[in-house]
């Protein structure tokens, strides 16, 4: 999906223009994949934009950086204001998609990343359905991948490191070559980890289920929690359970969880239909309801906005 530019770019503390925002090719993240990012969205609110989930989307940043011995130069308040600030220098008034970035720059070679510097980046843009308005509305087709989640104990899946979503890469073109919209990768157990980009869910007999993230080698994902949040306030009962290829097969309903997706409904996997292959009644009911808590229309969750 082509970005549309905006007019500012948040760097290393200041607004620089968007085609000022440049690195240099000898930075090292651009070598080695050192660095983590974030994926935000910020959207329309009577109050005016309201960014999702913000300081939870920031920690999490930070949190990826301690795991790869990144030591980020910002607090955590300065990268939520940063964040506000971007939005508002934009005038993103009908919402838009953030993108934290740290990364190493340019000074040092190899792969000893420690001297390396530390920058830091913030960038807005509009950005519609990541998997597509159909998707959203119908469902989309999911291939099991053949490319495996990394072991935790090869690359450190509990932080949104740059460098890792080369695997997510390589599953996403392999479902789209063969004609499917997203891929779904097993961990290295061979039971469902997630998706190249969302966290999974699956109904059966009325119950919510989804793959817990520090054992299937997934992402613990902030729209994951919000919808296992939601469903419980609700009343429905969700279990973080181990998964196989033939849970997703046999389930009653299945969707998936994202901060760009949001929250999508599955059509089916490996071309067997999943339910009636339409969205089922709690899929719908979970996706609707968070479209309205996301553009403040729930007043038990506008504790999860910050109003730019």
């Amino acid at each position: 999906m082509p970005i549309t530019p905006t007019k500012k770019i948040w760097m290393d503390g200041q607004l620089v223009a968007w085609d000022d925002a440049m690195v240099h090719v000898l930075s090292h993240g651009l070598h080695y994949g050192t660095g983590a990012f974030e994926g935000v969205r910020a959207y329309p609110t009577s109050q005016g934009p309201a960014i999702f989930r913000l300081r939870e989307h920031m920690q999490r940043l930070l949190n990826s950086c301690k795991i790869l011995m990144i030591d980020v130069p910002f607090t955590l308040d300065e990268l939520c204001d940063a964040a506000v600030d971007v939005v508002r220098a934009n005038n993103m008034t009908d919402g838009c998609y953030i993108r934290p970035l740290v990364y190493l720059g340019y000074g040092e070679m190899g792969v000893n990343p420690l001297p390396a510097p530390v920058n830091v980046a913030i960038a807005c843009w509009p950005w519609g359905a990541y998997l597509g308005d159909d998707g959203h509305a119908n469902g989309v087709r999911m291939k099991i991948s053949s490319w495996h989640r990394h072991s935790p104990n090869a690359m450190p899946t509990a932080a949104k490191g740059t460098g890792l979503y080369v695997n997510s890469g390589l599953a996403k073109v392999e479902a789209i070559k063969a004609g499917y919209d997203e891929a779904i990768l097993l961990g290295p157990d061979g039971r469902i980890s997630e998706c190249s980009g969302e966290n999974l869910f699956i109904v059966r007999n009325g119950v919510i289920v989804t793959p817990p993230p520090s054992e299937a080698g997934a992402l613990a994902g902030i729209t994951q929690d919000s919808i296992v949040t939601l469903a419980r306030d609700v009343g429905y009962e969700v279990r973080f359970e181990a998964m196989v290829r033939t849970d997703l097969y046999l389930a009653d309903e299945a969707f998936l969880t994202g901060t760009a997706a949001e929250v999508v409904p599955i059509a089916s996997v490996d071309d067997r239909v999943v339910g009636t292959g339409k969205p089922g009644p709690l899929t719908t009911q979970l996706q609707t309801t968070y479209f309205k808590i996301v553009r403040g229309e729930v007043p038990q969750y506008m504790s999860w906005l910050t109003v730019c």
